[in-house]
């Protein structure tokens, strides 16, 4: 059974930082295109940053470029993401998921991700 897990959230002031990271379990990992999603309440579900399988390419959302930093680590099935100089419009619940297609670009539409997290909350005060 596939297990995505997310942890790190929180409440932080305007500025600053926090880390998240998934863990996942019962997929061959490295095989995996990894995501972060979010969604605030009252809004759709909006694509933050991806991986590919091989850690070679990086996409971001325009919002979150040059603030935000998306890492894997295969060895221990894991993904992170550095966020940095937070604003309040980052304030959601972020969901890690995977997605098993062979991209050179990752996806960034919900759609085409086949296991998500439960979802962690970033809350960030003004």
């Amino acid at each position: 059974q596939v297990q995505l897990v997310e942890s790190g959230g929180g409440l932080v002031q305007t500025g600053g930082s926090l880390r998240l990271s998934c863990v996942a379990s019962g997929l061959t990992f490295s095989s995996y295109v990894m995501g972060w999603f979010r969604q605030a309440p009252g809004k759709e579900r909006q694509f933050v940053a991806a991986i590919t399988w091989n850690g070679g390419r990086t996409l971001y959302a325009d919002s979150v470029k040059g603030r935000f930093t998306m890492s894997r680590d295969d060895a221990k099935s894991t993904v992170s993401l550095q966020m940095n100089s937070l604003k309040p419009e980052d304030t959601a619940v972020y969901y890690c998921a995977a997605d098993r297609g062979w991209t050179a670009v990752p996806r960034t539409s919900g759609n085409e991700y086949d296991y998500w997290g439960q979802g962690t909350q970033v809350t960030v005060s003004s």
